[in-house]
């Protein structure tokens, strides 16, 4: 009777969360751009009917190409010849088609190569490999990717258009994502709490560190470069376009974060379980040390991921020479700057709050299990 209550009880929570999740999507989003008479299909290129190749081999101007559409229809169309748009055409490829119609004129344009497959294909890929290496675990860490994409699309993104303030959206999305992928992970275990609380407090780390350098750099979201296009969203949705650069920092941190206090975690668990004889204060520097280790690469591999999301940026700057001060001073430099100690701060303080939290939990686990013992003595 109590197993019957017991999954009653889990089947009615489950429904009210996703009635709640329902309910939380119900946004209307403002037409920003006229699409009316605007759409994508597959389509498959028939024909080259004029190419835009010079004798010098290269290529100006736009491609009139034939296509066969998904309804089995032929149109013509033009492939711009865009690095953004378009592509370079060949009898047989795969592409997308923008078809446009006003009234009853209907225009095609080649919007890009079909990279559905290769998508899909490669996502699979990794899915698999992580399910074949991790084994139970790699199939658990791919439920929690999956869990941590619908938070963002089905949560995240729903509380900002709802006039959340995007900061403490993303705390609560945090909150959400470490929970259920640490359960997910290790299930309901003193390593998955205590990963989890030390995660979250590396993870409110760098948000306040971004925001106490924010303050003193006088940067804001307002310094980011697609500005224009964020404040016309701003004005016509409830979003406060101000601070998503801080919650992006949350969001940055967050997996290099969990991933430290899962290590440093793991590695006091299994310390306690060979020795459970061993003191808290035995396991805490443990874990520091374990901590100390990891800490200089998880730093070092946020920093170069920050590094390599604006390489552009950094290639730009180096061969226009600019003056140092110039550089040192420049919003889309500080902000990178900003972002990257703000993530290496976030998993340095982890260290010690992972080291604290596992040894305090596996400590008063112990003590509560040889209680009975004692008593029985």
């Amino acid at each position: 009777m109590k197993q019957l209550l017991k999954r009653l009880a889990i089947v009615c929570g489950i429904a009210l969360i996703l009635a709640a999740l329902l309910q939380l999507n119900q946004v209307t989003k403002p037409e920003l751009v006229n699409t009316d008479g605007r759409s994508f299909q597959e389509a498959t290129v028939t024909g080259i009917l004029q190419d835009n190749i010079q004798e010098n081999g290269s290529r100006i101007g736009d491609q009139i190409v034939s296509l066969r559409l998904e309804d089995g229809s032929e149109v013509e169309a033009n492939s711009p010849n865009g690095l953004l748009f378009g592509t370079v055409c060949e009898p047989g490829m795969s592409v997308i088609a923008m078809a446009s119609k006003t009234g009853s004129l209907s225009s095609f344009t080649v919007y890009s190569y079909d990279r559905f497959k290769a998508v899909v294909g490669f996502l699979a890929f990794f899915c698999l490999l992580l399910m074949v290496v991790g084994g139970k675990k790699g199939i658990k860490s791919v439920l929690a990717l999956v869990i941590t994409f619908v938070s963002f699309l089905f949560f995240f993104f729903p509380l900002i258009m709802h006039g959340i303030a995007p900061l403490v959206a993303a705390v609560i999305t945090s909150c959400l994502i470490l929970a259920l992928t640490v359960w997910l992970i290790c299930g309901s275990t003193c390593k998955a709490l205590a990963a989890g609380i030390a995660a979250f407090g590396g993870v409110l780390s760098a948000g306040i560190s971004a925001e106490v350098f924010g303050q003193m750099a006088h940067l804001s979201g307002y310094n980011v470069s697609n500005i224009e296009a964020l404040l016309f969203v701003g004005q016509n949705t409830r979003i406060d376009v101000g601070q998503l650069l801080f919650a992006g920092i949350l969001f940055a941190s967050l997996g290099a974060v969990l991933d430290i206090a899962m290590d440093v975690s793991a590695a006091v668990s299994e310390l306690h379980q060979m020795n459970p004889e061993k003191n808290a204060r035995a396991l805490f520097q443990s874990g520091m040390n374990v901590g100390q280790d990891v800490m200089g690469t998880m730093a070092a591999t946020l920093i170069l991921a920050v590094f390599g999301g604006s390489l552009g940026t950094w290639v730009l700057d180096y061969v226009y020479d600019l003056p140092f001060l110039q550089l040192v001073n420049s919003n889309s430099l500080d902000i990178v700057i900003m972002q990257g100690l703000s993530g290496g701060i976030g998993v340095i303080m982890t260290v010690p709050l992972a080291s604290a939290a596992s040894a305090l939990l596996a400590r008063r686990a112990h003590e509560r299990a040889s209680l009975p013992c004692q008593a029985e003595r």
